[in-house]
């Protein structure tokens, strides 16, 4: 099978040695088909110790869309060149935990003409991602011929024109899918059906996020009272994190109203009143665990979680780790 997200091209592997080492996409290929000799549908594959630590899997969904599933750790900062080159409709969902510290991302590219560029990703951290790619006559079919968004219609261009390319934060929805695919508990048959209504489920959920946007940025800009007043209800949600006022509440006690702040947030903070909040939240959770002053229990309930079992599972999903491993980790 093709691997992903890797074009006919020739790249640059950067390693702590006097020389780069250099290979070709016929070697990569090469290493591909002696991994996969001996592996089933599905199989993890190791990466070669030169290079990283780490497995990744490959599954086809079926004709026209692809998974890849990484969790590698590079021994170095990696440089890849790419050329121009003919692209699919992709996104990417991406954990990066380093230094004590975890960021997420998401990535999401339309079909067309992808440009030569350097591709460059990180060394000496855990990098965890979810990596799908759906053949813009899959998309077609999808959408159908009812489509009125242009801004969908824009993820389908020719292959002379520039793809449609943007990145954002996810959201707890899309969190929760990226962690499904992660732990998908069934195989076979069941696996396939239940991977592919997770990657339409991500589809769905990046396509309304920048559906909202879009849609907000075509709102007049705020204005400056506005602004100061959404800045005054995010003080308001950190010190009160345990208790948080509603919605409605909170709106009344910066003197806006309920619609306002809910646009207001998004264009201020790129994300929704409950997503700061939660983002906030999770931070505290952390800070308080890595103190060790707290346990696991009472760092939920500091932070406004009733249950520890919702607390881990958010936790787990923002960090990549449960919340008990992550405060032995920081006390060793």
């Amino acid at each position: 099978m093709q691997p992903l997200g890797i074009p006919l091209f020739r790249y640059t592997v950067v390693l702590p040695v006097v020389m780069p080492i250099t290979l070709s996409q016929a070697d990569y290929a090469n290493w591909l088909d002696e991994s996969t000799a001996t592996a089933t549908e599905g199989d993890m594959m190791a990466y070669p110790a030169t290079l990283r630590k780490g497995k990744q899997r490959y599954v086809a969904l079926r004709e026209g869309i692809d998974l890849c599933i990484e969790d590698l750790w590079l021994n170095d900062d990696l440089e890849i060149q790419h050329c121009d080159r003919a692209h699919p409709l992709e996104f990417t969902f991406e954990q990066v935990q380093g230094g004590g510290k975890s960021s997420q991302r998401y990535d999401f590219f339309g079909s067309g003409l992808a440009p030569a560029e350097v591709w460059r990703v990180p060394g000496q951290r855990r990098i965890v991602s979810v990596n799908v790619h759906i053949e813009s006559f899959i998309f077609q079919q999808w959408i159908g011929d009812s489509s009125e968004d242009r801004q969908v219609l824009e993820l389908l261009r020719p292959a002379d024109q520039r793809y449609f390319e943007c990145s954002g934060t996810p959201t707890a929805a899309m969190q929760m899918a990226v962690q499904a695919i992660l732990h998908c508990p069934f195989q076979g048959l069941t696996q396939r059906l239940y991977l592919e209504s997770k990657v339409w489920e991500l589809m769905a959920l990046l396509i309304e996020d920048l559906l909202t946007v879009s849609r907000e940025c075509s709102l007049p800009a705020l204005k400056p009272d506005d602004v100061e007043r959404i800045h005054y209800a995010s003080n308001l949600l950190r010190r009160q994190l345990t208790h948080p006022p509603s919605l409605i509440d909170l709106a009344r006690a910066v003197g806006i109203n309920d619609h306002k702040l809910k646009v207001g947030f998004r264009q201020v903070f790129g994300t929704t009143v409950f997503g700061y909040l939660h983002e906030h939240r999770m931070e505290r959770s952390r800070q308080l665990l890595e103190s060790g002053d707290l346990s696991v229990t009472e760092a939920a309930q500091a932070v406004g979680f009733a249950s520890r079992g919702h607390f881990a599972a958010a936790f787990r999903r923002k960090y990549g780790v449960n919340p008990g491993v992550y405060a032995r980790q920081r006390r060793a």
